[in-house]
């Protein structure tokens, strides 16, 4: 019997003791709707001073796909990103936010598109109406601006919610990530 390719999740967690439920039965309901996959799931605690690190440890005590990685101090979402995904062991590398921000349901569809062959599958948001109307337009000016300064593009409204095969995720920071094929994936909105 062939062996099932390894999906890590990596979620940073910073005060997030009132979503970990929700986080953990989203989470799960995912990995159980890919049983054609094995799923690590690298919790990130950024130095939260609430119970977020002992609820998740709760949960790596019930369930061994989970794995709790403890920050010494907050040290910001970046940072507790990049240690999640330095730890992963996943031939495919998912960052998702802890409050479900980013749709799981849409997991499926990019690991389809990561089988087609794809190194890169990035979810861009289609729809920004939820967001206030400062939020709207700064993150507006920030895809204008970057666009304008730098010779790497990044698309609009496309965040750190995307899946990464491990030749890019081994590879990060070096040259050869520019020429990694990517595409973007739109997540629907209901008007």
């Amino acid at each position: 019997m062939p062996t099932k390719k390894l999906i890590s999740l990596v979620t940073p967690f910073y005060n997030e003791e009132d979503g970990i439920a929700k986080f953990h039965s989203a989470s799960l309901t995912l990995i159980e709707s890919l049983p054609e996959y094995d799923f690590e799931v690298l919790c990130v605690d950024d130095g939260s001073n609430d119970s977020t690190l002992s609820l998740l440890l709760e949960v790596t005590e019930c369930d061994s796909r989970y794995r709790v990685l403890e920050l010494s101090r907050n040290f910001g979402k970046e940072a507790s990103l990049t240690a999640g995904i330095d730890q992963a062991n996943g031939e495919a590398v998912i960052p998702i936010d802890a409050d479900l921000q980013d749709p799981v349901e849409l997991i499926p569809r990019m690991i389809m598109k990561w089988e087609e062959g794809y190194e890169v599958v990035l979810a861009r948001r289609s729809c920004r109406k939820s967001d206030t109307f400062l939020k709207r337009k700064t993150a507006e000016l920030f895809y204008c601006i970057h666009n304008k300064l730098s010779s790497i593009k990044i698309p609009d409204n496309v965040g750190d919610f995307r899946l990464m095969d491990r030749k890019v995720v081994d590879q990060r920071g070096q040259e050869l990530i520019l020429d990694i094929s990517a595409r973007v994936m739109s997540q629907f909105c209901a008007l």
